[in-house]
């Protein structure tokens, strides 16, 4: 079994010139992409910094005088 030159065959030509067109898709895929792909603009938020303003007022949390009896019961509180 002979091998042969593969730059006298012309096999390296032909492993360039397919690396070539598969770059050459690649590159017109991500132009279809960029230009086909609307960007949208976010409003930016300002947020103040200032810290002589009044401070919040803190609520209390509220007891609950009555429990109500859920529909669903997850697990008995008495299982052994």
């Amino acid at each position: 079994m002979k091998i042969d030159n593969p730059f006298e065959s012309g096999q390296i030509k032909n492993y360039l010139l397919f690396y070539a067109a598969i770059v050459v898709i690649m590159i017109l895929f991500f132009i279809a992409t960029t230009l086909f792909h609307d960007i949208k603009q976010e409003k930016t938020k300002v947020f103040d910094t200032n810290t002589t303003a009044k401070p919040a007022v803190k609520k209390t949390p509220k007891k609950k005088t009555s429990e109500k009896n859920p529909s669903i019961i997850l697990m008995k509180k008495n299982v052994y």
